[in-house]
C-alpha cells in the first residue's frame, strides 16, 4: 500500500497513469501558472531566473513526461516499457518538484518569508530547536548536496516529526510528506548568484510561502 507521504507528493500523478491505464491513451499534462509574476520575487530571485525556470525547464520536464507516457502507453513491449521508466521518473519527478516549488514560494509583499504563530512554527522549534537553526540546518545539507538536488523539509508519518531530507536530480520526495521544497540545481539560482549556492539559500528564505507549508502540515496530520 501507498504510503501517505507517496500519495500526497505523486497524486496527480499517479490519477493520471490510472486514468490512462484505462483508456488506453495519455492525458496531457500541463504547465501549471505561478501564482504571482515573474517579478514577484524580487531582489531575491530575480525575473529572468524565474521566467527561465518556469517556462523553459519546468515546461521541458511537462514535455518529456508526456512523450514517455505516450511511448508507454503505445507500446505492448515490456522491455521497451522498462526503457521509458527512467524518462517516467526524471520528468515526472520533475513536474511534480516544480509544481510544488512554485507554491511554496511568495513575495514578500504577500508574507513570504513570515513564519506566523501556530503548528508548523511550534513542529520547527520542537524538532529542531529554533527557527534560526532549522535554517540553518536545511541550508547546510542542501547546500552539500553533490550535483543537482532538492532539499526538502518533510514529515515523516511513521515518528510525526518534521525532517530534513534531500532527493537527488529531480527524484520525488516518496519517504516523507513535502512540506517545503527547496531546488538547488543551478537554474534556479546561477544567473543571480552564479555559484555561491549558500547565497541563494540564505536569500530564499524572504520568498518561502510558510502559510502553504502550514497548509501542508496540517494536512499530513489530518491525514495520519
Amino acid at each position: 500500500m501507498l504510503t501517505l507521504a507517496r500519495t500526497t507528493v505523486a497524486r496527480t500523478f499517479t490519477r493520471s497513469l490510472r486514468l490512462n491505464a484505462a483508456s488506453g491513451s495519455a492525458a496531457l499534462h500541463t504547465l501549471p501558472d505561478l501564482p504571482y509574476g515573474y517579478d514577484a520575487l524580487e531582489p531575491h530571485i530575480c525575473k529572468e531566473i524565474m521566467e527561465l525556470h518556469h517556462k523553459k525547464h519546468h515546461q521541458a520536464y511537462v514535455t518529456g513526461l508526456n512523450d514517455a507516457e505516450k511511448k508507454y502507453h503505445d507500446t505492448s513491449d515490456v522491455k521497451t516499457q522498462i526503457n521509458l521508466q527512467a524518462a517516467l521518473k526524471f520528468n515526472g519527478g520533475g513536474h511534480i518538484n516544480h509544481s510544488l516549488f512554485w507554491n511554496n514560494l511568495a513575495p514578500s509583499s504577500s508574507g513570504g518569508g513570515a513564519l506566523k504563530e501556530g503548528n508548523l512554527k511550534d513542529a520547527i522549534v520542537r524538532d529542531f530547536g529554533s527557527v534560526e537553526k532549522f535554517k540553518e540546518q536545511m541550508n547546510a545539507k542542501t547546500a552539500a548536496i553533490q550535483g543537482s538536488g532538492w532539499g526538502w523539509l518533510g514529515f515523516n508519518t511513521n515518528t510525526r516529526k518534521l525532517e530534513i531530507v534531500t532527493t537527488a536530480n529531480q527524484d520525488p520526495l516518496l519517504s516523507h510528506v513535502p512540506i517545503i521544497g527547496i531546488d538547488i540545481w543551478e537554474h534556479a539560482f546561477y544567473l543571480q548568484y552564479k555559484n555561491v549556492k549558500i547565497d541563494y539559500l540564505k536569500a530564499i528564505w524572504n520568498v518561502i510561502n510558510f502559510e502553504e507549508a502550514e497548509s501542508r502540515l496540517a494536512k499530513a496530520l489530518k491525514d495520519l
